[in-house]
Order: structure tokens, then sequence, then C-alpha cells
């Protein structure tokens, strides 16, 4: 699929649940938020039988996310069903990690590819800060469960603060060294301001050759981050909500007051 400015459109990301088990304090509120209704969550059989038309018209890389997609009930039975769909070369997901520890080697044997795990220190005081009440240990131990598993390469997420990346960031960067894991660095966003750049050591935030689409787990397919712009899987169907997301795929993100990060996945 080629969108408007002739950027191929190969990219689906899947936020399967808008729950999660951190309040990370720059993705939501302490006392958390109001979550979608049950009965509007896509099903699994939803998800896959979207996945597979999305597939069908040029999709060939998919990431799970969420809110946190280990907390979503038959997490492992959706990435063997997603990945017995003949055509997609890359499944991926991105977790922060707190489950992975039991759960890394079941995700690889249904088929799951590779992780990306969200680090921001190594630190567990300041861990335990950044988001409200996480145990740090169950992260690093998750990420040696991964690397064991295979689910490789592993990619770690490292928020910083408008590119500073400061003793925090620098001691992931030297954890990630010293265990063989990617790095990459992702500047403070803010969706209602419009502000965001370049992930350092990753393609996400340049617009000029933006690939993807997202899906959330209410059936709504937004064609960018920083834009209001959804379509509806329930009420069009998903060729058509996939087709019109693509036909209008702006130039560049813009700014957006109906996305957040939780939800939406990043």
């Amino acid at each position: 699929m080629k969108d408007q400015f002739k950027r191929t459109i190969n990219y689906l990301r899947i936020s399967v649940t808008d729950k999660c088990n951190l309040r990370c304090v720059y993705c939501m509120p302490a006392e958390g938020v109001k979550l979608i209704g049950h009965k509007d969550v896509l099903s699994l059989e939803e998800i896959e039988a979207f996945t597979r038309s999305a597939v069908d018209m040029g999709i060939n890389k998919v990431r799970l996310t969420g809110g946190e997609p280990l907390v979503r009930k038959g997490i492992v039975s959706l990435v063997e069903k997603l990945s017995r769909i003949e055509g997609i070369r890359d499944l991926a997901m991105s977790t922060n990690g707190i489950f992975l520890d039991r759960l890394a080697k079941p995700l690889k044997d249904a088929g799951l590819h590779r992780v990306n795990v969200s680090l921001d220190t190594l630190n567990p005081d300041r861990y335990r800060e950044i988001t409200r009440g996480g145990d740090m240990a169950k992260v690093l131990a998750g990420l040696q469960a991964a690397k064991e598993a295979g689910l490789t390469p592993i990619k770690i997420n490292t928020v910083v603060q408008y590119g500073k990346q400061g003793p925090d960031a620098d001691a992931v960067a030297e954890y990630s060294e010293k265990n063989g894991f990617q790095i990459r660095y992702i500047s403070r966003m803010d969706l209602e301001k419009g502000e965001f750049w370049m992930v350092e050591g990753g393609d996400g935030g340049n617009c000029k050759i933006c690939n993807r689409i997202r899906l959330t787990c209410d059936g709504q397919v937004k064609p960018c981050l920083f834009s209001d712009l959804d379509y509806s899987v329930r009420e069009l169907g998903a060729k058509e909500a996939i087709r019109q997301a693509v036909e209008n795929k702006p130039r560049a993100g813009t700014e957006s007051h109906t996305n957040t990060f939780y939800a939406v996945g990043g």
C-alpha cells in the first residue's frame, strides 16, 4: 500500500489493551484512567481477522502494544494465531517486561520473533519512582528470560528528557551493551502540544518515511499518532478502515487531543 505521499505502508501496530500494571509518570496519571468497557474491546478473533485483512493489503510487519500487552488475557494464544498468518515477516511486541520472566518462552514457542522492553534506569528506587511502584528486578529477570528464549534482537526503550540522556540512560546503555541489547532513546513527547522528536536508534518520529498505521483495542484504525483521524473497523469493515486510514494519512504529525500513549501504544 502507498499513501498519497508515496510512502509504502507495511507496518501495523496493534494495541491489544489499554490496561497496564504500571503508572509511569510520562504515560498516565497516578490515579489511573477510565478504561474502555469490556464489550468495546476487540476480541482475539477480531484482531486476528483484522490482521489477516491488513496482510492481504500489504502489511508484513506487526507489533503488539498496549497499555501493557502481557496483561491481556489470551496474549500467548493471540501471538500463536498471528504467527500463522502467511506474509508476516516480523512479529514483535513492546512490553514493560514485568511478566516476561514467565512468558518469554511461551511467547517464543507461540511464534513471537522479538521484544522491545521499556527501561529508563538501573536504579531500583528511581525505577519505582518513575513507574509509581514497579519492581525493576522483575524487568531484569524478564530481559534475561527473553534472551534465553531467543526473542532477539532485544531492544531497550529508554525515555529521556528532550534528548538529554543523563546518568540513568547512560547506565542503561552500558547494561545493554554488556548484554547484547540494542538501546533506543525516546524523548518525552506531548500529544496535545504536538511535540515529538525522532527516536535515536529507531525510525519513530521520522514523518518522511513513516510506514505505519495503528489499531486501537476498541477497533479504531489511526493513520498517525499525532492526529485525531481514526476509522472504525466495526463500522467500516477492516479493509475499508485501512484504505481510508492510508488514503488520509497526513504528510506529518501535528497534534492530537484524542490519542493517549497508554491506549494507542506510542
